[in-house]
This record gives C-alpha cells, sequence and structure tokens, in this order.
C-alpha cells in the first residue's frame, strides 16, 4: 500500500526535479544529464578493499546525481527509478565490454537490512535494477535482474563507519540463496556473467562482501580467478574514487 500511495502521490501532488528543485518536473535534462549523460567509468575506492571486483559508475555522488539517489531512496520518488536504471545499465554495458557476445547478463543486487526495507516501504537497489535490465533489453542485450543474495546474519548501520570498520561488519554477512546458487553453478550465468549492482560505491565493503558470497558458491577455492569474471556496476561512486581512477 505504501508503494501505491507514493505512486499516487506523484500523479496528484506538485513535482520539481529531485535534482534541482526545478518545478513541473521530476528530473529536469540538466540534472538528467549530469546521471547519464557522459560515459561510465571504472572507479576504486582507497583503500581497496580485499575481493573487490571491477566496479563501473555512471557519476560522481555529488550534487545532483546524491540529491537524486536520496530523493528515490529515502523520500521514496519512485518514478525516479527509470533514470537511475538507465544509469545503471550504462555502468553494466561499460564494465562488460561487448555484453552481446558472450550469452545473457544476470544482474544481482545488494540486498538492503530488511528493517531498512520496511522502514522505507521499498528496495530501492532492487528497483534500480529491475529499470536497468529492463534498459538493457531494449537495446538487445539479454538481461535479468534478481534478488539472489540475502544477509545470513544481522549487520549494523553502516552510517559513520569507517572502511575498516565496515569490512569487519559485513565479513560473512551475505550468502547466495538456493536457487541463486543453482543458477550461477550448473545455469546460464556460470560462466562469468553474473554483475553485482548497487546504487553507490563509498568504502566498497559491500561489494566485495556480495563478491566473496557469489565466488564461494561457484567454488572460488578451485577457480582462483571468479572475482576477476565476477564485474560490479553502481549509479554513483564517491568523488575520490573518480579521482583515484584519474591517476
Amino acid at each position: 500500500m505504501r508503494n501505491v500511495w507514493h505512486e499516487l502521490s506523484g500523479l496528484l501532488l506538485p513535482v520539481a526535479c529531485a535534482g534541482c528543485g526545478r518545478p513541473r518536473t521530476e528530473l529536469c535534462p540538466a540534472c538528467a544529464g549530469a546521471l547519464h549523460g557522459g560515459p561510465a567509468r571504472r572507479v576504486r575506492p582507497s583503500p581497496r578493499p580485499p575481493g573487490l571486483p571491477v566496479v563501473y559508475a555512471a557519476a560522481p555522488y555529488e550534487n545532483a546525481v546524491r540529491a537524486v539517489l536520496l530523493a528515490h531512496k529515502e523520500r521514496g520518488a519512485l518514478g525516479l527509478a527509470g533514470a537511475l536504471g538507465r544509469a545503471l545499465a550504462g555502468s553494466v554495458r561499460a564494465g562488460t565490454g561487448r555484453p552481446g557476445g558472450a550469452g545473457p547478463l544476470l544482474l544481482v543486487p545488494v540486498p538492503s537490512a530488511r528493517s531498512s526495507t520496511a522502514a522505507r516501504g521499498h528496495d530501492p537497489v532492487r528497483r534500480i535494477a529491475a529499470a536497468a535490465a529492463r534498459d538493457l533489453r531494449r537495446r538487445g542485450l539479454p538481461a535479468r535482474a534478481l534478488p539472489l543474495l540475502r544477509q545470513r546474519r544481522a549487520v549494523a548501520d553502516q552510517s559513520g563507519l569507517g572502511a575498516r570498520q565496515r569490512r569487519a561488519n559485513l565479513a560473512g554477512a551475505l550468502e547466495l540463496t538456493a536457487e541463486g546458487g543453482r543458477l550461477v553453478r550448473h545455469g546460464p550465468f556460470r560462466h562469468g556473467r553474473v554483475i553485482l549492482v548497487d546504487d553507490l560505491l563509498t568504502t566498497g565493503s559491500t561489494l566485495a562482501e556480495a563478491a566473496r558470497a557469489v565466488g564461494e558458491a561457484r567454488g572460488a577455492g578451485r577457480q582462483p580467478s571468479v572475482h576477476g569474471r565476477c564485474r560490479a556496476a553502481v549509479v554513483a561512486a564517491s568523488p575520490s574514487a573518480f579521482e583515484i581512477n584519474r591517476n
């Protein structure tokens, strides 16, 4: 019901751009351009957590991009999922090279804590991943978004934690569902077509833990290159991750 209310309120209430506040548009052309108007680029946090896969991001997490992500995640501006999904799809394409040539793409969203999902009334990363998969299919690329990761233990709130604390907080916290294990071991995605997706990269600890869970399910001990084949894509990354990538 909360999702229905969000959708209806977007139709009935006055709309302003989530990025800059311009009236009568949910996302103005300038803010849309900041979000997905340029090519996605490889990003890397510093320090880089062990096991972090190659990550591509559409835009730095600042100004209009930050405002749009927060509006979708925290204020339930669900109409922004399409634009955010388009940005994520650009990151997926950049990170997979020629994605049409090696079978279907499986987009696996990083799971949110159940308490966070309940408080927000929706799962923002899962919604953006679904929108990204639709965008990829419209471009002729076979893609599916499936929530195949889950938390197997409770974790503390990440806000306020440093990089080392986040790694400790998340260590061993994620695992693939039974369906996810079958798909990455025996299904059409076992040869490296798994793309971990999230809305934001800061320290990289969450994506590193997600990659560990995928590698563990694939039998990483017998396949040392599994992290090289597992890629990741995000909508935005901290500006410092872009700066490091330039140097």
